[in-house]
């Protein structure tokens, strides 16, 4: 069976919470993990709520990277969600896990877009 795409979810849990909480940091690891991945970047927008917590998205030509973090909690929710042949979007785990330094990780991987041949 084929696929029209990969979508990972990673739970990320004891990230360094100055990270969680730095919009520009989260804004250069978004851009730094499409790279790793082969993407091809379209723009990234982020949000800095207060007091605390950061949100943001890289449009790939290829789908997005999102991000929602709780510095409070040393926790962040990401989607790495990928179409195509050339993209490897397990490749953008490490620059996240770089950035991010969680103690614990959990991917989901699911194929989306099932074809039969």
């Amino acid at each position: 069976m084929k696929h029209l795409g990969k979508h990972l979810i990673l739970e990320l849990w004891g990230c360094d919470n100055k990270a969680l909480d730095d919009q520009v940091g989260i804004e250069n690891m978004l851009v730094d993990a499409v790279d790793a991945c082969g993407a091809t970047l379209i723009c990234v927008k982020t949000h800095k709520f207060s007091p605390q917590g950061v949100t943001g998205v890289a449009v790939l030509a290829e789908s997005h990277i999102s991000i929602h973090s709780w510095p409070e909690l040393g926790y962040a929710a990401m989607d790495i969600f990928t179409c195509g042949e050339h993209v490897n979007p397990e490749d953008a785990i490490p620059t996240i896990r770089s950035f991010l330094k969680p103690d614990n990780f959990e991917v989901i991987n699911i194929q989306r877009g099932n074809i039969v041949d």
